[in-house]
């Protein structure tokens, strides 16, 4: 049983500040994903978990019992890289087995726990193979049964699927989302990618420059981003992100207008729709412009177009052919659109 709470958790180096104010339970048993950009703090936040990096303020709880003070060989964890950090000179068995040995466990358990583990990760053909004769993935399979052999109480991942190929991310993606179910341990995950964490996750916490910008379920984060921040982080593509004027329920941008919003708010504002939310029409409709740039995604076909200042994209079906500079128009119904403050980017 492991519940983690993080109460107003800091880290500083002079005057720069890494994280800002973490304040956060995470439950017991559950898979949390901090996902940001490069340098927004998610993996100092994870190593601060681990005792690899000392809080400049606030505290770090495991069941209640405060740990900021302990060494990280007595908070039991286990993490896994980004580097898979494999001895060279051992064989899988053997590395798998590394952790049990240090730890000091009894001998006559290492082999039904190395198995146990291996099987986890379907590794037990390759027990006897070395680091080098082993593909990417398998070398990143062997380095989560060797966390998993340990049997900790939270399981910490800084960002372990990112040096491998598309194909591979996907297959173990899914390895690690068996593995948490089955192992049902607490699980922290640090990624940039926005598919591990709607994936994997049962919530996400997006950060941006050391801050938390939101926490929610990969559903609430998708539907109702809290920021631009977020809604321009999340989502492939990520959310159309339109500046312009609302005035009585009608927002306009050049070459867009759009009828039928709140009126409760009014002046400049940013307006967020979700390509596969809005749809190309045969006629004028809510945006009108020239084609940008077609893409065919097999299953759609993505067309993107100049509106509003920036570029728009709208995904269609997969039959949908246009060219270059022809005209388009695309419907953009008001009950999909979100409104953010054009100042703050805080949803209104």
């Amino acid at each position: 049983m492991a519940e983690i709470q993080l109460r107003k958790v800091s880290k500083r180096w002079g005057s720069f500040v890494g994280v800002r104010e973490f304040d956060l339970t995470i439950a017991d048993q559950e898979f949390l994903v901090l996902l940001g950009p490069s340098g927004c703090g998610k993996t100092t936040t994870m190593r601060m978990i681990a005792g690899l990096e000392d809080a400049s303020s606030g505290d770090i709880l495991v069941d209640g019992k405060r740990i900021n003070d302990l060494d990280p060989k007595d908070r039991d964890v286990a993490m896994v890289f980004q580097s898979y950090a494999l001895y060279p000179n051992m064989n899988v068995y053997e590395n798998i087995r590394f952790p049990l040995k240090v730890r000091g466990i009894p001998a006559s358990e290492h082999d039904a726990r190395v198995k146990r583990a291996s099987a986890m990760v379907e590794l037990d053909e390759f027990l006897h193979r070395k680091p080098a004769e082993l593909s990417g993935g398998q070398r990143q399979r062997v380095a989560l049964a060797r966390a998993v052999v340990r049997e900790p109480n939270v399981f910490l991942m800084d960002e372990p699927l990112s040096n491998l190929d598309a194909k591979l991310r996907v297959s173990t993606r899914a390895q690690i989302k068996n593995l948490s179910h089955e192992l049902k341990t607490t699980t922290i995950y640090v990624t940039h990618d926005q598919i591990e964490a709607m994936t994997l996750a049962d919530r996400v916490v997006v950060m941006s420059k050391g801050v938390v910008q939101q926490v929610g379920t990969p559903t609430e984060i998708y539907d109702r981003p809290a920021n631009t921040f977020v809604a321009g982080f999340i989502g492939s593509p990520a959310m159309n992100l339109v500046d312009g004027t609302l005035e009585n329920g009608t927002f306009t941008a050049d070459k867009i207008s759009i009828f039928g919003l709140p009126t409760q708010h009014s002046g400049k504002v940013t307006l967020g729709f979700r390509a596969e939310d809005a749809s190309v029409a045969d006629s004028p409709a809510q945006a009108n412009s020239q084609v940008y740039s077609l893409e065919l995604l097999g299953e759609a076909t993505m067309v993107t177009m100049r509106a509003g200042g920036t570029i728009v994209s709208v995904k269609s079906g997969k039959e949908y052919r246009t060219e270059i500079d022809d005209a388009v128009h695309a419907n953009i119904p008001a009950d999909i659109c979100h409104i953010f403050d054009a100042e703050t980017g805080e949803r209104v």
